[in-house]
């Protein structure tokens, strides 16, 4: 029998006795229990904070009523979190155990919270009621562990990869048309029995069709699917999502044809997906494509920088035609430029209220898992401006703001591309839309993509038109096995995605760090930092390296909060011109002499993209392997005539 996994949770300023009490929960589990409590045990406000963010393997939080404060250094203080605990022993005793719910939910949405007091409980389940999955008076809290473990249980919980295993275990006799179903026509073959044994049967044992009866259908969810895509929309901070199986090329064409109608203008990339193409051609859009600033050097396109999307609403303004503008925008580019899609989505509401966005997150969605990452994902940016537009002090903020512009500033359009604009809470509206190429940066099996939805209009505007283009590009025979898929990738981030996406910032930063340190590497590879990638104009924070010996990674942190655009540390651009090899030649040598597989070159330039599957035995290769071709290129140096030289050279 496999060992139980162990679920850490963080008991914050907990008394003696019930410290007490809930080991002896834990050492009283029930035999049906799923995992056993592993409980960590802090008494400060600063010290709950670090340990949440340190601690990775987290599954809950309790925090208990009597909270102190030691005014520590906290450990990770490029969170900036000193400014809201440096005032602890201002704020009152019974409002510092929901202060730091609020504070842990902000930073790792995925956490279970549960509040302990002896104070009015009722008044603060009013008021937190979101934030804290249960709070618990302190003199009856004996359903605290058991609402631990359902906590747990809930989001470990795969409802269609479970009525997918379990369907597989029943005697079916299989009448309808699909006759690899239970995989009897290849155990009857003499002739492909290899591909079973390749692929192992259990795959076969689980197909089916949503028509003959069992399993749930996509076009039409009500039971296992619906449930996985709700937690899917749960896990991914989304108000709706839904899971594609025809990748993000259709995902994409989903969401175009949903949001656009004949005759719309659409604001787009245009270094976008070709699927975005296709979908405004079949939603009949006029698409007005915008330059993203350029990368000449390096054969790379940037984003689309902020001023130009102003400078384009405004044209569309002065014409009358403002009404019929949508946006669709690429966030976080094959190359790892990220948008501050906030301010993108604040500044075009201030001019346009009506506006829907439509980001294209295809190799970003393992990000709404960080808390860094987090703030520059759509879904995350939304939750952020719908609850500041919901705020008195945003209002009275606006207010202020509104009263420094009349008609004529309106018409001057330097003055608005010059000023950080400001949305009207009373008219604009949020209706975001995400899709996540969930196959490429989560574990999940090719072709498993997502919809992510943040739409305040979603009934009123868009839903019969969402499902009659969802309906359109969707399979009525879709994968059983890419479904699954979604619901255990979704399974995996939610219970472990902030430790793998930490892993893998550690990752990249060895290997920036490796080959920025020795000459042999430095010679012939050079990575590409943000100030190669993301000009200076659009660096408010004036950053130019992200990776430093003394500070780690506080700029990257840094960035995201301030500047236009960032770059994402897991996208390793190295410029390979010293070698004298093409993108083309370099990509073909690192395949077939030495088995590494990457995405995209140009013609100086080679990515490679650490993800959660990367190990650090494949980044001590990589390395080798670099190293390798660097001894190569020193040996064909030194063996060089004259006239080969100066080709080299040039």
């Amino acid at each position: 029998m496999a060992a139980l996994p162990y679920a850490k949770v963080l008991i914050v300023g907990a008394p003696p006795a019930p410290q007490k009490a809930l080991l002896r929960l834990h050492r009283k589990r029930s035999v049906d229990d799923d995992f056993l409590l592993d409980p960590v045990f802090v008494r400060s406000f600063e010290d709950a904070l670090n340990a949440t963010l340190v601690t990775t393997s987290l599954q809950a939080v309790v925090i208990y009523h009597a909270l102190r404060s030691q005014n520590c250094h906290l450990a990770t203080s490029h969170w900036e979190l000193e400014g809201l605990v440096a005032d602890m022993e201002a704020v009152p005793e019974s409002e510092r155990g929901p202060m730091l719910g609020r504070l842990i939910a902000q930073l790792r949405p995925e956490l279970d919270l549960y509040l302990v007091t002896d104070g009015n409980v009722e008044e603060i389940a009013t008021r937190m009621g979101e934030t804290f999955n249960r709070v618990f008076f302190r003199e009856d809290c004996d359903e605290l562990y058991p609402s631990i473990m359902r906590g747990i249980q809930l989001r470990y919980q795969t409802p269609f990869f479970n009525a997918v295993r379990n369907h597989s275990k029943l005697p079916v006799s299989n009448f309808h048309a699909l006759p690899v179903s239970r995989g009897k026509s290849i155990k009857n073959s003499n002739w492909i029995g290899d591909f079973g044994e390749f692929y192992g049967m259990d795959s076969f044992m689980a197909e089916t069709s949503a028509t003959s009866g069992g399993l749930d259908s996509l076009l039409d969810p009500r039971g296992p699917l619906k449930l996985a895509q709700q937690k899917a929309a749960r896990a991914f901070g989304a108000k709706r999502s839904f899971f594609v199986v025809d990748g993000t090329s259709g995902a994409n064409k989903i969401a175009v044809q949903a949001l656009v109608r004949p005759g719309d203008v659409v604001l787009t990339d245009h270094n976008c997906h070709k699927s975005h193409h296709y979908g405004l051609e079949l939603a009949g859009a006029r698409v007005d494509y915008l330059d993203p600033y350029p990368l000449n050097d390096y054969s790379i396109h940037g984003g689309v920088p902020l001023r130009e999307l102003k400078r384009t609403l405004l044209k569309y303004r002065h014409a009358g035609k403002l009404d019929r503008v949508r946006l669709v925008l690429t966030n976080c580019t094959f190359d790892g430029i990220i948008y501050d899609v906030k301010r993108v989505m604040m500044e075009c509401l201030a001019i346009a209220p009506h506006l829907a966005f439509l980001f294209d997150e295809a190799w970003f969605a393992f990000a709404h898992f960080n808390p860094t990452y987090r703030e520059r994902t759509a879904m995350g940016a939304a939750a952020e401006l719908e609850a500041m537009f919901q705020d008195p002090d945003y209002a009275a903020r606006y207010n202020a703001f509104s009263a420094e512009f009349d008609a004529e500033d309106w018409a001057d359009d330097e003055r608005i591309l010059n000023t950080r604009l400001l949305a009207d809470p009373s008219k604009a509206r949020l209706r975001v839309y995400v899709t996540h190429s969930t196959h490429k940066t989560l574990t999940t099996t090719r072709q498993g993509s997502m919809i992510h939805i943040w739409d305040q209009e979603f009934k009123e505007k868009t839903e019969e038109a969402f499902y009659e283009a969802y309906r359109m590009h969707t399979s009525t025979s879709p994968s059983y096995t890419i479904l699954a898929s979604l619901d255990v990738g979704r399974r995996q981030v939610e219970m472990e995605g902030y430790g793998l996406v930490q892993r893998n910032l550690e990752l990249a930063m060895t290997l920036h760090e490796q080959l920025s340190r020795y000459p042999l590497l430095k010679k012939y590879f050079r990575v590409l930092g943000v100030d190669d990638l993301v000009p200076r104009e659009y660096r408010q924070s004036n950053v130019e390296s992200y990776f430093d010996e003394k500070t780690g990674r506080i700029n990257f942190e840094t960035v995201c909060r301030t500047d236009e655009f960032a770059l994402d540390p897991t996208r390793v651009t190295l410029d390979i011109s010293a070698t004298g090899l093409s993108g083309d030649t370099f990509k073909k040598k690192l395949m077939e002499e030495h088995n590494i597989q990457i995405n995209k070159t140009s013609r100086n330039t080679a990515l490679f993209i650490v993800n959660i599957g990367t190990t650090r035995s494949d980044v001590a290769n990589f390395i080798q392997v670099l190293r390798k071709i660097a001894l190569d290129c020193e040996e064909r140096a030194r063996n060089f005539s004259k006239i080969e030289r100066s080709i080299h050279e040039d």
